[in-house]
Order: structure tokens, then sequence, then C-alpha cells
């Protein structure tokens, strides 16, 4: 009974099929939608760009708008009043553009020592592991991922701590009697973001890397290369894409990190994501300032991005000639 069921529904699924197929409106709305490669792209590519823009520059955009407000949010019956003085306040202040200048600078170093840390993870990952352990080696890594941004702080704290691990075990091998201040430092920071953003340059580094063949590292080794200049000479440029998707990734991420450096650093390492996160926070019309703020550090990371990706492809071509 239910074989003749079944039969009986695939032989109905197969009929309204065969019906639609030729029905005359259904196939001029096919053909309208779908007649063409460029048609078929458009409908595919519809729904991800509107989320995209309904998520992503919707929001950002608002701020941008907000940014010019003289005050917000906006009392019962008050009208907006565009001004550039929220603009003007962050160039005519230290206060501000100090906290600023110290997070680019302190997120490149951060992200230069997340390429050097992370490199050789992923070659040894890429190139010496084979490729049935490969997988288990990156799902390892990946476990501490798996928790949100503030437990991971939690426990880089719980690492550096006065009673943390790395004190008791010092203290314990009688190699310090005093616990060593780490906390609330730029160390501290460091350690924490460099934490928090690895996997982020060690997944575009690792996809990179296994891409390239090894028998063009063979060929050079035939060729008397030896395994330096083969690094230098082959690996190294044949990564570069890897390196510009992973390093932008990771610049990008650290300057907008706000729980770390409230959790990790102090007052001498105050971030600029601190100093915009205190506009919100006030009761006053502070809002329109945090806005113009946060405009500035996302157009000045967008536009060190960019620049730092111009000059990989331009150094990128010249390394592969």
């Amino acid at each position: 009974m239910p074989i003749s069921n079944s039969r009986i529904n695939a032989r109905d699924s197969k009929g309204f099929w065969s019906w639609l197929s030729s029905n005359q409106s259904y196939r001029t709305v096919s053909v309208f939608l779908l007649g063409t490669k460029r048609k078929r792209f458009i409908l595919l590519a519809a729904l991800p760009v509107l989320w995209a823009l309904a998520a992503n520059f919707a929001p950002l955009l608002k701020m941008l708008d907000i940014s010019f407000y003289e005050a917000y949010p906006l009392s019962k019956g008050r009208e907006i009043v565009y001004t550039l003085d929220n603009w003007k306040e962050f160039f005519l202040l230290n206060v501000y553009t100090i906290p600023f200048l110290r997070s680019i600078v302190f997120s490149i170093i951060l992200t230069i020592s997340t390429l050097i840390l992370t490199y050789p993870i992923a070659y040894y990952l890429a190139q010496h592991l084979p490729k049935s352990k490969q997988l288990l080696f990156l799902l390892i890594l990946l476990i501490p991922f798996w928790v949100g941004e503030i437990i991971r702080t939690y426990a880089i704290m719980i690492l550096l701590g006065n009673r943390g691990l790395i004190n008791l075990i010092l203290q314990y091998f009688g190699l310090i009697e005093r616990p060593i201040p780490f906390m609330y430092t730029y160390f501290s920071l460091g350690i924490g973001i460099i934490y928090l953003t690895s996997l982020y340059m060690l997944l575009p580094l690792y996809s990179i890397l296994e891409q390239i063949p090894k028998n063009l590292l063979e060929a050079s080794a035939d060729l008397g290369a030896g395994p330096w200049t083969r690094f230098w000479r082959v690996t190294l440029p044949l990564s570069k894409d890897g390196i510009a998707s992973g390093c932008t990734l990771v610049f990008l991420i650290s300057t907008g990190f706000y729980a770390a450096p409230v959790m990790l650093g102090g007052p001498s390492s105050t971030m600029f994501s601190e100093t915009i996160a205190g506009h919100f926070n006030v009761a006053a019309d502070r809002w329109p300032v945090g806005a113009a703020f946060s405009s500035i550090m996302l157009i000045s990371t967008l536009v060190v991005a960019a620049t730092f990706l111009k000059i990989m492809g331009r150094g990128g071509k010249g390394i592969l000639r």
C-alpha cells in the first residue's frame, strides 16, 4: 500500500511539472526572469545585495547623516539642524586625536605581529601536514573561536593576571618573587587582540598556501635553490593575496574592538573606540559627535586598508616577474 501511494504521488508530481512547464504564463515569466545568463545572475544576487544594503550600508549612511545633526535624539517638535561642529571638534582637541592616532598605529603593529605569528602555522598546516590531517588540526585551532569575544577576553585576563597562570608558573619555579603586572598595559591589550584576530589571518593564509603547487618548490630545489631562497622567491610571492586579505581583515577588525580595550587596556592605552563609546553613553546631546567620530574612524581605516591593498598589488606584480 505505501509503495502504490508513492507511485501515485510521483505520477501526480510529474504531471504537475509537465503542466507547469507547458503553461504559457509560466514560460513567459521564466524567459523574462531567467532567459539570459545576466538575468539569472541578477536574480541570484538580488537577495544578498538587498541584505547588504539594508543590514550594512543603511545603518552606516544613517550614522553619517546623524553626524551632521546639531542634536540627537531629537525631542518632540524639534527640527533637524545641520552643522559641521561635530567634525571640527575632532580636529581641534588633542584629547581625541591622540587616541585616534594611537589606535591606527597600534592596529598596524598588531596586524604585522599577527602576520608574523600565524604565517609559520599556516605554512606548516598547508605545506607539511598530510591532507588527511589538515582538517583535524584546523578544527583544533578553531576550538577557542567557538565561544564569544567576551569569554576569550576573560581567558586572557585569567592567563595574565597577578594570580594568573603565567605568574603562578614563574613563582613556582622561583623565577620571580612578586607577580609581574602584565594586565592593563599595551602588552596585555596586544596579546588579547592578537588572540582574538588570529583566526582572520590564519584562514586566508592557509587557503592560499594550500593552493601553491608543490612541484614548483620541487623544481626550484632541483635548480639549486635552498629552503630560504625557495621561501623568498616562490612561497612568499605566491602567498601575497592571502597576506593582503588577512592583514586587511585583522586591521579593520582590530580598530573596531571595544570590549578588549576596556577589559585589558589601561589609562595610557585608551583606544579610539572607547572615546567613541563615551559619547554615546552620556545623557547629553553627544550622539552626533559620536557618529562623526565613528565616520572619521571608518573612513580612515578604509583609506589605510585600500592603500595597503594598492601597495600589495604593485609589489606583488614586481616580485612575480
